[in-house]
C-alpha cells in the first residue's frame, strides 16, 4: 500500500439539514498516525463532519476517502473507524473483559485470540489485570482508557474522538490531555479529535483545523494558529487576546493606524493583508505581548503607550494577569505578568504603564457585517 495515501480524506463534504448548511465544502486530508484536532465553538459543524466520517450522516455532496477508498455508500458498522463519546458509553451490566471484546465477539473471533488482544490491549493503557472489574469500580480516567481499549482492540484505521474529557473535572482533563497523546503515539493510529477547549487542541495536535460557521477557517499546527493566525476568527479564538474594532486612519508598508470610535488609536501589524485606508479593521494584541512597566521612560521607545490604572489583579501562579484600564475609552486590557517579582505587589488602583509594538498586534479586515 502507498504509505503516502492519508489514512482520511474529505473531498468537498457539504452537509444541509433544510436550508441550512452545516459543513460548507470542507477538504482536508489527515496522514497516516496523526493527531488531527477540529477546533470550534458549539454550533460550527464540528460534530455533524465527525458523524458523517463515522457514517452516521450522509453528506448531502462530496466524499470521504479512507486509505484512500470511498467510504460513503458504507454503513457504519462496516467502515474501519471506531469512535469515543464524551460519556464513553461502557455497558455497565459487562465486567470490563466483556466491554472490551464485545465487538471481536461481534466479529467472530475465537476465545483465545479475544483472550490475547483483550490482555494485550490492556497492557497497552496501562491497565493490566482489571479484566473482572465493573465500569463503575473505575476513576473517570480509567473508564477514559478502557473506552479507548474498546475502540482500539478492533484496529481500527481511524479513531474518532467526540469531546470525550467533556465530562471530566479540571484537574482530571489536563492529566488526561498527556495520557491521551501518549496513547496515540503508542497505538500510531489516526486520531481525529472534536473539541471546542482550545488548551486540548493545541496541547495535544500535530494539527489543528479551527472550524466556524461550516468551514475551516484554518489549519496548522498548534504554533502556526497561535502565532499567525489567517483570520480575524483565529486571532480571536485561539489563546487570550485584547481586541479593538476601528478604523484604518494611516497605512504604511507593513502597519496601519487605527482610530477605534471610542477615540483610542493603535498601531498594528497587516502581515500582507491588503488593506486601506477608511477600512473597518480589527486589531487583536496577546497579553503576553504587552510589557507592564512602572515608569513612562521604561516604555518610551514603544510605539503603543497608555498610562492606565490597575482594575483588577488575577493571581494564577505563573499564569497571573492584571487588568489595566484605558483611560481614553475605559476599556480593559489583559496584561500577563512576567514572574520575576517586580509586580509582585501591584494592587487595584494603582497606576501604571504599559505598551506594545506594532509587530505584536494583528489587524484584520473586519467582515462581521459582511454576509
Amino acid at each position: 500500500m502507498n504509505e503516502n495515501i492519508p489514512d482520511l480524506e474529505t473531498v468537498s463534504v457539504n452537509k444541509s439539514f433544510g436550508d441550512f448548511r452545516a459543513v460548507k465544502d470542507v477538504s482536508f486530508s489527515v496522514p497516516k498516525g496523526s493527531f488531527f484536532s477540529i477546533l470550534g465553538p458549539s454550533g460550527c459543524g464540528k460534530t455533524t463532519l465527525l458523524r458523517m466520517v463515522a457514517g452516521f450522516l450522509e453528506p448531502s455532496n462530496g466524499d470521504i476517502l479512507i486509505k484512500g477508498r470511498s467510504v460513503v455508500n458504507e454503513p457504519p458498522n462496516k467502515r474501519p473507524v471506531n469512535m469515543v463519546f464524551q460519556h464513553l458509553a461502557l455497558f455497565p451490566m459487562m465486567n470490563i473483559y466483556e466491554n472490551i471484546a464485545f465487538g471481536l465477539k461481534r466479529r467472530g473471533e475465537s476465545e483465545s485470540v479475544i483472550k490475547q488482544k483483550v490482555g494485550e490491549v490492556l497492557e497497552r493503557v496501562g491497565l493490566p489485570g482489571v479484566e473482572t472489574r465493573q465500569a463503575d469500580q473505575l476513576s473517570g480516567g480509567q473508564k477514559q482508557r478502557i473506552a479507548i481499549a474498546r475502540c482500539m482492540v478492533l484496529d481500527p484505521d481511524v479513531l474518532l474522538l467526540d469531546e470525550p474529557l467533556g465530562a471530566l473535572d479540571l484537574k482530571l482533563r489536563e492529566h488526561m490531555k498527556v495520557e491521551l497523546k501518549k496513547l496515540q503515539s503508542e497505538f500510531n493510529t489516526t486520531f481525529i479529535y472534536i473539541t471546542h477547549d482550545q488548551s486540548e487542541a493545541l496541547v495535544m495536535s500535530d494539527q489543528v483545523a479551527v472550524m466556524n460557521e461550516g468551514i475551516f477557517e484554518q489549519v496548522g499546527s498548534s504554533r502556526e494558529l497561535y502565532y499567525n493566525p489567517k483570520t480575524a476568527f483565529v486571532a480571536g479564538f485561539v489563546g487570550e487576546s485584547n481586541a479593538w474594532s476601528g478604523t484604518v486612519e494611516q497605512v504604511k508598508k507593513d502597519s496601519v493606524k487605527i482610530r477605534t470610535s471610542s477615540g483610542f488609536t493603535l498601531m498594528a501589524q497587516t502581515k500582507g493583508e491588503d488593506i486601506k485606508k477608511g477600512q473597518k479593521v480589527k486589531a487583536f494584541v496577546r497579553p503576553e505581548s504587552v510589557r507592564l512597566a512602572l515608569k513612562a521612560k521604561e516604555i518610551s521607545s514603544m510605539e503603543n503607550r497608555v498610562k492606565g490604572v490597575v482594575g483588577n489583579v488575577l493571581f494564577n501562579g505563573a499564569n497571573s494577569r492584571v487588568l489595566v484600564q484605558n483611560p481614553i475609552d475605559g476599556a480593559e486590557i489583559d496584561v500577563a505578568i512576567p514572574q520575576t517579582g517586580e509586580f509582585a505587589s501591584l494592587a487595584k488602583g494603582q497606576t501604571i504603564h504599559i505598551g506594545w509594538q506594532h509587530d505584536q498586534a494583528r489587524c484584520f479586515a473586519d467582515k462581521s457585517g459582511a454576509k
